[in-house]
């Protein structure tokens, strides 16, 4: 499936639960993580790639802003969790990465941002309420990082 005809989840739909290892191969579920504050999920397509990582070090460097809001951040990308291990110590990534690697993006795909022909996510991000309800979604193509405005910006509608 090419970018163009990915289906993601829109605003309002209810967000799938799932269970993915974090780097370190501990379980974290959605479900639980929201019943303590909302979660902002940023798939990346993969580890150490230069905008992927541009990416989280920007949100890294301006963790405060999700801190303020009262949401956990997660990463999440198809890389295995020891990939993810070592990509967070290199960049000092201080947040959860999670391993959508087996099934091989079957979050990803749940979500709508599977891209098949690649075997990777596209750059989506979903804001999930306590309810289990996507409030804010924002996906941009493989190449394409996403501004942090837009993190603003849907941290703004969770907060509305």
């Amino acid at each position: 499936m090419a970018f163009e005809d990915l289906a993601p989840l829109a605003v309002g739909a209810a967000a799938p639960d799932f269970t993915l290892v974090n780097a370190h191969g501990e379980p974290v579920t959605l479900s639980e993580v929201v019943a303590s504050r909302p979660a902002v999920l940023v798939f990346v397509p993969a580890a150490f790639t230069a905008t992927c990582t541009g990416e989280y070090c920007e949100l890294r460097d301006n963790i405060s802003l999700f801190e303020d809001a009262h949401v956990q951040l997660l990463g999440i990308s198809v890389d295995p969790k020891s990939a993810l291990r070592v990509w967070g110590e290199q960049e000092g990534l201080d947040f959860p990465l999670l391993s959508d690697f087996w099934p091989h993006g079957e979050v990803a795909r749940a979500y709508g941002v599977f891209l098949e022909e690649r075997g990777v996510a596209t750059r989506a991000t979903f804001v999930v309420d306590g309810s289990m309800t996507i409030r804010a979604a924002f996906v941009n193509a493989p190449g394409e990082a996403r501004p942090l405005a837009a993190y603003r910006e849907a941290l703004a509608r969770l907060a509305a």
